[in-house]
């Protein structure tokens, strides 16, 4: 393949989110894996403050390696453009996005959207997928439409505390019970997750969460194990051998999956018969149902003497870090890492001309 014949990649990573720091590790670990004799690679980052750069720093720590590429985005200069170029790139040819942008504005749809109006192909889900599977409360609820069993929850806007605050307390109480885990609607990563275990904790983890965002979502505890599938595809989805999270913490928290290391991972997940193709099944019904395409991790809760499986979320930008499940469970069902970044892109290139064909006027 000559130069020019290759997909310019855009791999924009950063962003404005709390998860700023995962997406740089992110996208140092997927810039260092992508064949650049197939893909012309041009990072983009985005600053904390929304400034896009094309971030030479990171084309040149390609060279050198994952850990070469410095935190170049917040020292960039007042110069940085708003957005950069994307399409008609000099000698470029096809062009396809790849976002590596984790919660809010990035990972909730805003993001694919740009794309969308800039008619550019990208890896992952669209923006109705990309916006649902974000917003925790709305996604429980078409979960729930479609009769997919999820741990018992109550969704809040934070305007309902600012009103009879002992009355939404003495509500969480009795439909849930201590303790209960206390969550941004509208983010990722464990970010902003308190378990409370009694009415202070409670008081101080809604408190927490609203600095986030102004949806909360609380939730029971599930004593039972934490399993994650990864769906990769588009119109026919597949589903990868299940992991098993066992958390090095009291819960799977931000610490666990990126700082310290303590979590165990274990690929695939010892299950009964039968248990591990029930959850496949019902991940990729999870994928239907949100309308996902390209990839998405779907996360579970197994209770073996209890109700079985039930869903947690669905993440659709999944992490690619050394440590990160996704890309972990598919080379354990076959799928190398080089490949699946192959494959992601192929899906992405895939939807768009199928897409393109369809009528825009009447």
């Amino acid at each position: 393949m000559t130069a020019d014949d290759r997909i310019r990649l855009v791999v924009i990573f950063g962003g404005q989110s709390a998860e700023h720091e995962v997406s740089l590790v992110t996208a140092r670990h997927v810039l260092a894996a992508t064949d650049q004799d197939r893909y012309d690679i041009q990072p983009i980052g985005i600053t904390r403050d929304g400034r896009w750069v094309a971030a030479e720093d990171a084309a040149r720590a390609l060279r050198k390696g994952p850990d070469a590429l410095p935190d170049a985005l917040d020292a960039s200069g007042p110069d940085a453009e708003p957005l950069p170029t994307l399409v008609g790139l000099p000698g470029a040819g096809r062009v396809v996005a790849f976002p590596l942008l984790h919660g809010p504005l990035g990972e909730d749809g805003t993001v694919q959207g740009l794309l969308e109006l800039a008619g550019v192909p990208y890896v992952g889900c669209g923006v109705l997928a990309s916006a649902l599977a974000m917003d925790k409360a709305m996604a429980k609820e078409v979960f729930a439409h479609h009769g997919i069993p999820q741990a018992r929850h109550v969704a809040l806007h934070e305007n309902e505390l600012a009103g009879d605050h002992d009355a939404v307390l003495d509500r969480l109480e009795t439909e849930l019970g201590y303790p209960m885990f206390v969550k941004p609607s509208n983010m990722g990563s464990s970010v902003g997750v308190t378990k409370a275990h009694d009415r202070a904790e409670l008081t101080a983890a809604l408190d927490e969460a609203r600095t986030y965002d102004e949806w909360l979502v609380v939730e029971e505890t599930i004593v039972g194990r934490e399993i994650e599938c990864a769906v990769l595809g588009n119109l026919e989805p597949r589903a990868s051998l299940p992991g098993e999270i066992r958390p090095g913490a009291e819960f799977y928290d931000y610490e666990d999956k990126y700082t310290s290391g303590t979590a165990e991972l274990i690929i695939p997940a010892e299950l009964p018969p039968g248990v591990t193709e029930q959850l496949q099944q019902m991940a990729v019904e999870a994928f239907g149902a949100l309308r996902c395409e390209g990839m998405a991790r779907v996360d579970f809760f197994y209770e073996p003497d209890g109700r079985g499986l039930l869903l947690n979320e669905i993440n659709t930008i999944p992490g690619f870090t050394p440590i990160s499940m996704y890309p972990k469970m598919w080379e354990a069902s076959g799928l190398a890492y080089p490949d699946l970044i192959d494959e992601l892109i192929r899906l992405a290139l895939d939807r768009y001309d199928r897409r393109a064909s369809r009528r825009r006027s009447f």
